[in-house]
């Protein structure tokens, strides 16, 4: 039998296995932001944070937040409120390790572009650590050469964007994929 996968809203209950997904991400490259900074972004934007379940456990999340354009959050800093302006940055996707390459972090990535294009937001950003602006090039992402990121970033770290696509004509999706579906 093969588990449901779904994108959802983030909810209060998601912050432990959330947090453990970051810390586990993250932690080695020195970048772990902890709780506290993680939930101020949802909090200044929570219809633009998204948990994956899988199976009925969470498997991933993603969060986003509108920011003013070449600019991204200082990491471990609280963010104090949604900005506005038309320019979604994707703060953070971490997909659980045992199930990427599986095509998930691409069901979350829908689920922002959706989002983004329903918000009337004209860009998505975001900042590339650990060697993936290979990974967000393939997705369309473009650098930005002469915008630095702040050094909390890392070393490589490599601030990009890509216009929100405009939809695409054609019937409703189909009901969720199960994780078969997407492997």
């Amino acid at each position: 039998m093969s588990d449901t996968v779904a994108v959802r809203h983030l909810a209060d209950r998601d912050w432990d296995a959330v947090t453990a997904l970051e810390h586990d991400a993250y932690a080695g490259l020195g970048l772990s932001e902890g709780r506290a900074a993680l939930q101020s972004r949802a909090a200044a934007s929570p219809g633009t944070c998204f948990v994956l379940d899988v199976g009925g456990r969470t498997a991933g999340y993603l969060l986003a937040l509108p920011y003013p354009e070449f600019r991204c959050p200082e990491l471990g800093r609280a963010e104090p409120a949604a900005r506005t302006g038309g320019n979604l940055h994707l703060h953070d996707i971490v997909v659980a390790p045992a199930l990427r390459r599986r095509g998930l972090g691409r069901l979350l990535l829908g689920r922002l572009t959706g989002t983004a294009r329903a918000r009337g937001d004209r860009r998505i950003s975001l900042v590339a650590v650990g060697g993936s602006d290979r990974f967000w090039s393939a997705r369309g992402f473009t650098a930005h050469p002469g915008v630095a990121p702040a050094d909390g970033y890392g070393p490589g770290a490599v601030y990009m964007s890509r216009p929100v696509p405009a939809a695409r004509p054609g019937p409703a999706g189909p009901p969720a994929p199960t994780l078969r579906e997407v492997s």
